[in-house]
């Protein structure tokens, strides 16, 4: 591949995963290989069912659920599962299979002190210059925008689950 580049999608808004998804099949259509590494996700959404099918593209979770750490602290095991997430995505960074390598919801993990700023400023800088690295999440630091070579804020502007408190829907937000 072509120099890579640090990506980062992150704000309030719905698409940061969607984002880094869309760059993954783009990236795929074009025979990259593709390491995503989902950070406090588990479940076999209708993204990791459609993503299975390519043989190009790899997905990992890591965690019990985005929502199952709300309204309490970090434990043994959520620190194990991000733990081994951090070590499996500088693996897959680093060994030289994938062109591009995502780690989505990795400021979420960050935010629920899963994972530190040091630990994700060092995926940054172990970057190969020929993998486009993607960070996704709410919450990313200063240091990490400052970091990226290109940054995508989501902006709330209007959601249907504000004005009419409609639920996820599969195949839309799941």
């Amino acid at each position: 591949m072509e120099l890579g580049q640090f990506q980062v999608y992150t704000g309030d808004g719905k698409g940061k995963t969607t984002a880094a998804l869309g760059l993954a099949l783009r990236a795929s259509g074009a025979g990259l290989r593709v390491y995503i590494g989902q950070f406090m996700k588990r479940g076999a959404f209708s993204e990791i069912r459609a993503l299975s099918g390519l043989e190009n593209v790899r997905v990992e979770q890591y965690g019990p659920g985005l929502g199952l750490l709300i309204g309490r602290e970090a434990e043994g095991d959520d620190l194990r599962c991000a733990a081994e997430g951090y070590r499996r995505i500088w693996e897959a960074l680093t060994c030289g299979a994938y062109d591009v390598v995502i780690a989505d919801e990795i400021h979420c993990a960050m935010a629920a002190g899963l994972l530190n700023e040091e630990q994700l400023l060092a995926l940054a800088d172990a970057r190969p210059a020929s993998v486009e690295l993607v960070f996704t999440g709410r919450g990313a630091t200063y240091a990490i925008l400052e970091r990226a070579d290109l940054v995508t804020e989501m902006r709330p502007v209007k959601h249907y689950y504000d004005d009419k408190k409609l639920p996820a829907r599969t195949g839309i937000e799941m």
